[in-house]
C-alpha cells in the first residue's frame, strides 16, 4: 500500500480475461460518471454512499462478516456490557464532576446529575477499553478499508496478504490513531474548561441559574457540530493512513483538506451512525443491563442480538467512511483536472503490495 504503481483498476480489469464475469460484477461498484470531461467519477451524497456500501457488503459478505465477528463483536460486547468499568471509580469521578459544576454556579438538577454520571462512565469506559480500541478496533477499521479497496481493485480479500500489508502500515496507523485520540480528548477537555469558565463568569455577573443552563445548552449544541466535524476528519485520516503513505498530524491535516466541500455528507453519515449506535445502546441498557420486566430470561438472546446489531452499525459506518474517502478523493482529482480514476492513487498501491507477496 505504500508504493503507488501499476495501471488503473479499469485497465487491470481489461487484462484479466479469465475473470470477466467477476470484473463485470465489480464494475457496479465504481462511482458513477459525471458530466464533466475532466473527471471519470463524481462525488456522492450520503444516501448514494450508503447504497454503495451495501453493494460492496453484498459482494464480499463472508469477508465482512468475518471482520465483524472476529474484530468488532468482541469490542462491542465489552463496550456495551461495561464489564471493564469500575463503578467505584465512576462514582468518585461523578462526585468530583458535580462539585466542579456546582462551583461554577450551575444548579444540580437531575439532568445535570445524569449528564455528569454519563460523562464519568463514558470517560472511564474509554480509558479502560483503550487497549481494545488500539488493537481490535483499529484492526477492524484497517480490514474494512482494505476490503473496500480490494473490491474496487477487483480482487478478493486475502487474509495472508492483509497480514503482510498491516505489518508494513501498522506503525503509521497506530501513530495516526494516537494523534486522533489526543485531538478528540483535547477538544472535549477544552470545551468543558471554557464552558465552566464562562458559567463561572456569568455567576459572578449575577445571571440566574436558569439562564446559565440555557446558555450552556446552546454552547453544547454548537460544540456538537464542531465535534462531529472533528470526528469525521479523524475517521477519514485513519482511512488515509491505510491507503496512503501519511500518518499522524499530516494525515489529519490532509484529511481536513480532502473533505472540504463534502462536510455536509460527512455530517449526515456521522449523524446516522450516531443515532443508530445510541438507539442500540439505549435498548441494551433497558433490556439487558436493567431488569425492568419479567424474570430476565430474555437477556440470553437479546444481549447477543443487540451486540450483533451494534457491530453491524459499526461495520457499515466504517465502510461508508471508506467510500466517503474515495468519493472525496475523486472530487479533488476532478477539480485538479487530473482526469484519472481515484483508485490509481489508492487501490493500485494495494496491488503493488500484493505482488511483493507472490
Amino acid at each position: 500500500m505504500e508504493v503507488s504503481s501499476g495501471a488503473s483498476p479499469r485497465n487491470r480489469g481489461d487484462h484479466s480475461t479469465k475473470d470477466e464475469s467477476q470484473d463485470a460484477h465489480l464494475r457496479n461498484f465504481e462511482l458513477e460518471p459525471s458530466d464533466s470531461d475532466n473527471s471519470q467519477f463524481r462525488s456522492m451524497n450520503a444516501l448514494e454512499i450508503l447504497r454503495e456500501s451495501v453493494k460492496i457488503l453484498r459482494y464480499n459478505l463472508s469477508g465482512f462478516m468475518m471482520i465483524a465477528a472476529l474484530l468488532i463483536c468482541p469490542v462491542t460486547a465489552v463496550l456495551l456490557s461495561n464489564v471493564l468499568v469500575n463503578q467505584a471509580i465512576v462514582k468518585r469521578l461523578t462526585i468530583r464532576l458535580l462539585l466542579v459544576v456546582k462551583s461554577s454556579g450551575l444548579s444540580l438538577r437531575p439532568f445535570v446529575k445524569r449528564s455528569c454520571q454519563h460523562f464519568a462512565e463514558m470517560g472511564v469506559s474509554l480509558a479502560m477499553c483503550f487497549p481494545l480500541y488500539i488493537t481490535f478496533s483499529l484492526l477492524s477499521k484497517a480490514a474494512v478499508v482494505y476490503s473496500v479497496d480490494c473490491t474496487y481493485s477487483r480482487k478478493t480479500f486475502d487474509v495472508s496478504k492483509f497480514c503482510v500489508v498491516i505489518a508494513k502500515i501498522w506503525r503509521r496507523l497506530v501513530s495516526t490513531y494516537v494523534w486522533v485520540s489526543l485531538l478528540i480528548v483535547s477538544c472535549v477537555t477544552l470545551f468543558f474548561v471554557l464552558l465552566l469558565a464562562v458559567c463561572s463568569a456569568f455567576t459572578v455577573i449575577g445571571l440566574a441559574s436558569d439562564l446559565i443552563i440555557y446558555a450552556a445548552t446552546i454552547a453544547g449544541l454548537g460544540f456538537s457540530v464542531i465535534f462531529a466535524n472533528a470526528i469525521i476528519i479523524c475517521n477519514v485520516a485513519i482511512v488515509m493512513s491505510v491507503l496512503e503513505d501519511v500518518s499522524g498530524p499530516q494525515a489529519i491535516l490532509q484529511s481536513s483538506v480532502l473533505i472540504k466541500g463534502q462536510t455536509q455528507v460527512g455530517l449526515l453519515i456521522f449523524l446516522g451512525s450516531t443515532i443508530g449506535m445510541a438507539f442500540i445502546e439505549g435498548l441494551f441498557e433497558h433490556r439487558v443491563k436493567t431488569l425492568s420486566y419479567g424474570d430476565g430470561s430474555s437477556r440470553l438472546w437479546e444481549g447477543p442480538l443487540l451486540v450483533i446489531m451494534y457491530s453491524f452499525v459499526v461495520l457499515i459506518d466504517s465502510m461508508m467512511t471508506a467510500v466517503f474517502y474515495f468519493s472525496c478523493r475523486s472530487n479533488m482529482e476532478a477539480l485538479d483536472g487530473e482526469g484519472h480514476s481515484i483508485l490509481e492513487t489508492t487501490a493500485v498501491s494495494a496491488e503493488g503490495m500484493h505482488d511483493t507477496t507472490v
